[in-house]
């Protein structure tokens, strides 16, 4: 059996089931924990997890570079949290109340804090992720992919389809909602 990734893939595309097993067991749980940050409902993460894993069986043909496997896997996932989305909007948007008009979300610069520090030194995780609650999606899903799965912020631009310097202030806004939260608890 394959022991470097590409080679993993690789094996994978040639239809070897050794290797869709490792591959499968190496990235459900840190897609699961992605997936479920985003979207906050276990039962959703489950079925998008299935239905990445799913598509890349069905495409993985089509990806150029094995190495990019783990952020192309995140970038399939990201879309489908986006689909789900768009559907969840779709379904509910008779029932839901009307947006709220004039809401500013432009808060005053602060130094920056880095957010594994600021991980390190709650005193749970859990806690940690309470406060990542409130946080946009769509600075959420950035922070989570820059601290906890530790993607650069090319392959974050990659995930997310957004430029690099859109990554970059989301990860800024992101630290300093985190901060303030942090802040406002003590």
């Amino acid at each position: 059996m394959p022991s470097s990734a590409p080679q993993l893939v690789n094996a994978a595309r040639q239809h070897a089931p050794e290797a869709w097993d490792i591959l499968l067991k190496t990235h459900q749980l840190p897609l699961y924990t992605y997936v479920v940050e985003l979207l906050r409902d276990q039962s959703a993460a489950l079925d998008v997890v299935q239905e990445t894993f799913a598509a890349v069986v069905r495409n993985i043909a089509n990806l150029r570079d094995d190495a990019k496997f783990t952020s192309w896997l995140f970038s399939i996932a990201h879309q489908k949290c986006a689909q789900h989305w768009r559907r969840a909007k779709r379904t509910s948007a008779i029932f839901a109340p009307p947006p709220a008009e004039g809401i500013v979300n432009d808060l005053p610069d602060t130094d920056e804090m880095d957010p594994r520090s600021l991980l390190l030194r709650s005193e749970q995780a859990g806690e940690f992720f309470l406060l990542l609650e409130q946080l946009p999606v769509v600075q959420r899903s950035a922070l989570l992919l820059h601290v906890l799965e530790d993607f650069s912020l090319e392959e974050i631009s990659g995930i997310t389809a957004v430029p690099v310097g859109t990554v970059k202030s989301r990860l800024h806004h992101a630290k300093r909602a985190l901060r303030q939260l942090v802040e406002a608890r003590l």
